[in-house]
């Protein structure tokens, strides 16, 4: 393993707090990235117990309209492709508040959602999505399958980057599987991570960046295959992944050989690249930081919109702390009346943006700019300004 990017050292993502606890230091870890030599993976050392990140998640998909008809085109996809047989069993791995499970429930398909976060699975079962408390394993499939049968689907979104063992969790997966099952996750691409330099995908929660190269000879090494990779849109960029127990019955599409050229091409097989990516980092540094240090001399009220995890990698490396934003507006009531990790920045909900109209807002949730802007056109039309700050810098 070799270090080829140092970031700002931050606390935990999501490690929001309440009013009571924001004169409380909290506690900062190195977000340092290396790569393996041998198989040119690229991933964190410095792993924080997942208990810590995500017993309490703040975090639900279904607060976002464009994540509802995100999973809804994703069910679609895998009815489509992989024709699951109807009333079969599907897992979703890391379910959250059953937004995509619910997808399939609605089209006649058995469920059964597993997540860590405490409160919010409880919830989802509350609201018909069962769904069972706790961090995926070997051992839990096992005691899945005993209870429920095999899937037609295993599914893992926006979660497969989450996981120190993941040899261990795609052995489960592979023990779920019917024998023509699929799994299929997505996952920030580390393609669109370098290229747009989207650095602020980063974080602690994800202790893996993945591509299809090294994704291909894992698989393998876990009798497993992967037949499938398609680059989609959310999060900037990710990589939907399908793979198959091996030797199964779908043939391997020509996307998978396409992207392992593409990152080839990219020069992602390689350290160095990754050292030249934190050289593009800091220019970026310089741009933004030096802008709204410039406006606030001016006088300039800013306020920030979105308090996803990627803001905190974004704040800290970048140095825009409470001496910058005034406040942060999201629209997830989880989050409403807590302050941002180390930072404490107040959340609130949208109506600040009118009540104290700031006179700039940084999207951090930038990846949702256009429905933001599209949503709060009365704050441009009041005179305020919006900030992108990726993947390049510009105001609306």
């Amino acid at each position: 393993m070799s270090e080829v990017l140092k970031l700002e050292p931050t606390p935990p993502a999501n490690a929001f707090v309440s009013k009571t606890q924001r004169h409380q230091l909290q506690p900062t870890f190195p977000l340092d990235i290396f790569f393996c030599e041998d198989c040119h993976h690229l991933q964190l050392l410095d792993v924080i117990d997942p208990s810590v990140l995500f017993e309490n998640y703040v975090y639900v998909s279904g607060t976002s309209p464009v994540f509802i008809k995100h999973f809804k085109d994703y069910v679609d996809f895998v009815v489509d492709k992989y024709a699951p047989a109807f009333g079969s069993l599907v897992i979703d791995i890391g379910s959250n508040d059953g937004t995509l499970l619910r997808v399939f429930n609605k089209i006649g398909y058995k469920v059964l959602g597993v997540d860590p976060a405490r409160d919010i699975s409880a919830q989802a079962s509350a609201d018909g999505i069962e769904t069972i408390t706790g961090f995926f394993s070997s051992s839990m499939a096992e005691e899945i399958r005993s209870r429920h049968g095999a899937a037609s689907v295993v599914s893992a979104n926006n979660v497969f980057a989450h996981i120190d063992d993941l040899g261990g969790v795609l052995d489960g997966v592979r023990d779920l599987l019917a024998d023509d099952g699929v799994f299929i996750f997505e996952v920030s691409y580390l393609v669109d991570v370098f290229d747009q330099t989207l650095f602020d995908t980063i974080y602690h929660e994800h202790v893996a960046y993945h591509r299809v190269g090294p994704l291909v000879p894992f698989m393998q090494s876990h009798e497993m295959e992967l037949i499938g990779a398609t680059r989609v849109n959310s999060h900037g960029g990710s990589l939907r992944v399908v793979a198959q127990k091996s030797g199964g019955a779908r043939t391997i599409s020509s996307s998978v050989s396409e992207l392992v050229e593409l990152e080839k091409g990219m020069g992602l097989d390689r350290a160095q690249t990754y050292r030249e990516f934190g050289e593009r980092i800091e220019v970026l540094k310089a741009e933004l930081s030096g802008l709204l240090r410039r406006k606030k001399a001016e006088g300039l009220s800013i306020a920030a919109f979105g308090a996803p995890a990627k803001a905190t990698t974004l704040m800290y490396h970048l140095c825009i702390g409470e001496d910058i934003i005034d406040f942060i507006v999201d629209d997830s009531p989880l989050k409403q009346g807590l302050y941002s990790p180390g930072m404490h920045i107040p959340v609130v909900p949208s109506e600040a943006i009118y009540d104290r109209k700031p006179d700039y807002i940084v999207i951090l949730a930038w990846n949702f700019a256009i429905p933001i802007m599209e949503k709060h056109k009365a704050f441009q039309e009041s005179g305020g300004k919006f900030i992108v700050p990726l993947p390049n810098v510009e105001i609306y």
